[in-house]
């Protein structure tokens, strides 16, 4: 109970702004203090002027917060916080207009402290390539890729051909599924989600140079179509090399959980066979791959897929939620989806969805999802990252979560990205940039684990490799800026990029 009341404490501490009004204070009452450090003895002012400017500054900080807690800026002026309706308070938009002045002032504060450290080397840095600026630290050679082994293959997001062009979402879902099943052999290479998906609508490119640029030597693509009580899905496995088709089906089939998932399973096991990789050893038993299925609940399992593709996407929370919802309704004892709506909760409050108690509903949702399959790791990860974000932080069950759920599934790559944060917390920056690493080589198309990694680089004091990293996020399409970088871009001269984020955060 007093970590419930303590995390609606942190809740309500941020919705009212206290912690942006703090920096705002902060930055902007250092900077104050610089200046008049400057400015104040070049016309010889005594001492106590000084000191008195100190002292209003450091008295003045309590008063601030209090200030901002009691009250709210409004279109119709100054209110108390509690005569203005949540649903109606400008507090968010408060809130962005101070994060444009905290990253201004960032910047200043970097450009003062770290300009002097850090400009010379940082720039020798950017110009041992001979163009100069950041895009020298990001130089990649495509040609540095090794020949991808022969047990490789990408799975394509799959086309939707039915007549209203409406099913995308099941197509992919289709896709995916028999995705994490292939993930799991242990003798086949498999391009991640994210790597394979980008590629979606680019079909013009060929087989071969999508192949080439995932690094794998299989690709397979297929097709579905869904009419009425019907479905026929059509797959096909091709060595990217010779552009040669190994293997081709279609499957017509009344449309049933029991007859998607039946598919999946055939397919899965098809190209394990055509790569001609052993499954189970002598385990006649063990020779087979299953799609986890987890439901006879064709709503159920069709509402899974949307709101599954809707989270991915992250464009619609709430309609993510309310998916979501309905999927558990429809299927009680569906863990997959249990573990989803736990995950779609957890995040709800950082894309500024606050309008219920999504922390104990997360909690609530992860833990329906254990009772119902142990098996699961995204439950288990879900537990680790709320315990690293409520307050007060118990690290040491966060630790246990996470653990637990990289011991069910070590292909999640949710757990240890949320592991290494917790790391990075701490200040296991080591241990963080191992989790990262892991990350990655599991899904090197995750940006969010690249830019925690670059982070972690920053923390450890290699800004060269931090930069690197950071850029290449930016250069693969990593929205927007991190104002933590900007003080190292504004030490560089590069300017540009501190007004371009400026930009963005407006």
């Amino acid at each position: 109970m007093e970590g419930d009341s303590l995390s609606k404490i942190f809740t309500e501490l941020r919705r009212r702004n206290i912690f942006r009004v703090a920096g705002v204070y902060g930055v902007v009452g250092w900077l104050l203090m610089q200046m008049a450090s400057i400015a104040f003895p070049a016309f010889g002012a005594p001492d106590w002027v000084l000191k008195s400017i100190i002292t209003l500054l450091l008295t003045g900080f309590p008063i601030a917060l209090l200030l901002a807690w009691a009250f709210e800026m409004t279109p119709a002026g100054v209110k108390r916080t509690e005569a203005v309706d949540e649903k109606n308070s400008a507090s968010a938009k408060t809130g962005r207009t101070l994060d444009v002045v905290i990253v201004v002032g960032l910047v200043l504060v970097g450009a003062l402290i770290v300009g002097q450290s850090l400009r010379d080397p940082i720039l020798g840095q950017a110009q041992d390539g001979g163009n100069g600026g950041t895009s020298a630290l990001v130089e990649r050679s495509a040609e540095n890729k090794i020949t991808p082994p022969p047990t490789s293959i990408a799975v394509l997001p799959f086309t939707d051909l039915s007549p209203n062009k409406d099913q995308e979402y099941f197509s992919d879902g289709m896709a995916e599924e028999i995705l994490n099943v292939l993930v799991r052999v242990d003798d086949l290479k498999v391009a991640s989600r994210t790597s394979a998906f980008g590629f979606k609508g680019q079909e013009a490119l060929g087989i071969p140079a999508i192949a080439k640029k995932l690094n794998v030597r299989h690709v397979l693509e297929g097709s579905v179509r869904k009419s009425g009580n019907m479905i026929r899905i059509t797959a096909q496995l091709i060595d990217a090399q010779t552009d040669q088709h190994l293997w081709s089906q279609t499957y017509d089939r009344t449309l049933s959980t029991e007859n998607i998932f039946a598919i999946q399973d055939e397919i899965a096991n098809e190209i394990v066979k055509q790569l001609g990789i052993k499954i189970g050893g002598d385990n006649p038993k063990a020779s087979k791959i299953r799609v986890a299925a987890g439901t006879e609940n064709l709503d159920a399992y069709e509402l899974f897929l949307r709101a599954h593709n809707k989270f991915i996407s992250r464009n619609d929370i709430p309609g993510t939620i309310a998916l979501f919802e309905r999927a558990v309704a429809a299927d009680p004892g569906f863990a997959r989806a249990w573990a989803g709506l736990a995950a779609v909760y957890s995040v709800a409050p950082s894309w500024n969805v606050r309008d219920r108690d999504y922390y104990t509903l997360a909690i609530k949702s992860a833990n329906k999802a254990i009772a119902l399959n142990s098996g699961l790791a995204l439950p288990y990860a879900v537990l680790g990252n709320l315990e690293g974000d409520k307050l007060p932080v118990d690290f040491t069950k966060a630790f246990a979560q996470l653990d637990e759920a990289i011991k069910r599934d070590s292909k999640e790559t949710s757990a240890w990205l949320w592991r290494g944060i917790v790391n990075n917390t701490v200040g296991y920056l080591d241990k963080a940039q191992l989790d990262f690493a892991q990350c990655l080589a599991l899904d090197p198309a995750y940006e969010n684990c690249r830019r925690h990694m670059a982070l972690s680089k920053l923390y450890a004091g290699d800004i060269k490799r931090a930069m690197e990293l950071y850029e290449q996020g930016r250069m693969n399409g990593a929205g927007g800026q991190d104002e933590v970088f900007l003080p190292t871009y504004a030490a560089m001269g590069d300017f540009s990029t501190v007004l371009a984020s400026l930009y963005y955060q407006i």
